[in-house]
């Protein structure tokens, strides 16, 4: 077997075209998440964490930190695809600044108007987003009401 020679100008085209492909299905804001999502990581010693799911197999995991019951910061991190990655994106900005309340009435509809639609065959991606975001509030909401059941680090 021949060595293969890394060509920067087949792999640019490449993305190019990838990219032209992409804009056919997604608007420029599902692109724009994909490529430079927001928010990625995980918090450290977050007060909520929530791990979810899709019915695609791809996970996602939300964690946020929250001050006089407001959502001050939050991440998320997924291994998932491209679209999973950018919805991930939106709903924590969606959910920042909010309140408890509010970011619990997050639906999937409000986060596929946010990324200006989904095609039909990656809507279940902001079901797994939104599922998720309520599974770290609902665990905040949790630790609150016990928080003798805390798990701290030494």
């Amino acid at each position: 077997m021949e060595d293969e020679i890394f060509d920067p100008v087949s792999w640019e085209r490449l993305q190019q075209e990838m990219l032209e492909e992409a804009r056919k299905i997604y608007s420029e804001k599902v692109i724009d998440h994909w490529l430079n999502p927001r928010n990625v990581g995980r918090i450290e010693n977050p007060q909520g964490i929530g791990r979810s799911t899709g019915i695609c197999g791809d996970t996602m995991e939300m964690s946020l930190r929250i001050i006089n019951d407001r959502i001050v910061d939050i991440n998320f991190f997924t291994e998932g695809c491209g679209t999973t990655a950018a919805v991930g994106s939106i709903t924590t900005e969606l959910a920042k600044g909010k309140t408890i309340p509010e970011a619990l009435q997050i639906t999937p509809e409000q986060i596929i108007d946010a990324m200006d639609g989904l095609p039909p065959e990656h809507r279940h991606c902001a079901d797994l987003a939104c599922n998720t975001l309520k599974e770290a509030l609902r665990d905040y909401l949790k630790k609150r009401r016990e928080p003798w059941k805390v798990v701290y680090k030494k």
